[in-house]
C-alpha cells in the first residue's frame, strides 16, 4: 500500500519533506513547540521560510500532516463497493498504523505527544477542517460519484475524524504503551457497532 515507486522528483520533495520535520522535532524537543519558530525549523533544514510554507501551510500542518494520506486514500478507493465505509476505513486504517508501527514508530509517538500536549494543536484534530476530516469526506464523495458531499456524507466525516482524535489521545496519553493498531481497530468496531455496547 505504501510502497509505489516514486519519481526523481518525487524522491527529493520527499526526502526536503522529512529533513525539515526531522529538523522541526529536534528543535522542538530542545526548546519547546512555542519557542520553535518556522524560520529557526527553515535555517535548520537548510530551506528558506517559503519553501518551509511551500511543504506546510502552518508550523501545526507539520504535525498533523504526513505522506500517508494518498496511500489511505488509495486503500480506501481500493476496498470492495459493497463494502460499508466503515469497514473500509477500519481495515485501511489498521493496516496503515501497523505499518507505521513497524517503520515509523519514534516519530509517530513524537507527534501524537505533540498533539496531546500542545493547545493549538489539540484543537485542531477537532476541527471541521482538519486533515482526517477533509480525507474522509474526499473518498466518500469519490465512492458516490457526486461533486459536493451530502449532509450524511459531513456527519460521517466529522463522527469518524472525531473518533481517530479519540483515539490519537488514547494512545499519546498511554505513552504509546497500548498497541496502536488494536485500539484504533476497537474505535472503528465501537463506530460499526452503532453504540449497543454502551
Amino acid at each position: 500500500m505504501l510502497e509505489a515507486p516514486l519519481s526523481l522528483r518525487e524522491r527529493k520533495k520527499l526526502k526536503t519533506r522529512q529533513t525539515i520535520r526531522r529538523e522541526a522535532y529536534r528543535l522542538i524537543a530542545e526548546q519547546g513547540y512555542e519557542n520553535t519558530t518556522v524560520d529557526q525549523i527553515a535555517a535548520a533544514a537548510e530551506v528558506s521560510p517559503s519553501t518551509f510554507f511551500r511543504y506546510f501551510a502552518t508550523k501545526e500542518d507539520l504535525v498533523l500532516t504526513d505522506e500517508y494520506d494518498p496511500a489511505m486514500i488509495e486503500a480506501l478507493l481500493a476496498r470492495p463497493s459493497d463494502e460499508s465505509f466503515l469497514r473500509s476505513c477500519r481495515e485501511a486504517l489498521t493496516e496503515l498504523v501497523r505499518h507505521l508501527l513497524e517503520h515509523d514508530r519514534e516519530e509517530l509517538v513524537v507527534r501524537m505527544r505533540l498533539i496531546k500536549d500542545v493547545p493549538a494543536l489539540r484543537s485542531r484534530i477537532f476541527d471541521a477542517t482538519s486533515p482526517p476530516q477533509r480525507l474522509y469526506l474526499a473518498v466518500l464523495t469519490r465512492r458516490a460519484g457526486v461533486q459536493e458531499p451530502t449532509f450524511a456524507m459531513r456527519i460521517t466525516a466529522a463522527a469518524l475524524a472525531a473518533a481517530t482524535a479519540e483515539a490519537v489521545l488514547q494512545w499519546a496519553e498511554a505513552g504509546g504503551a497500548e498497541d496502536f493498531a488494536d485500539l484504533i481497530d476497537r474505535t472503528f468496531a465501537i463506530l460499526e457497532d452503532g453504540f449497543t455496547s454502551l
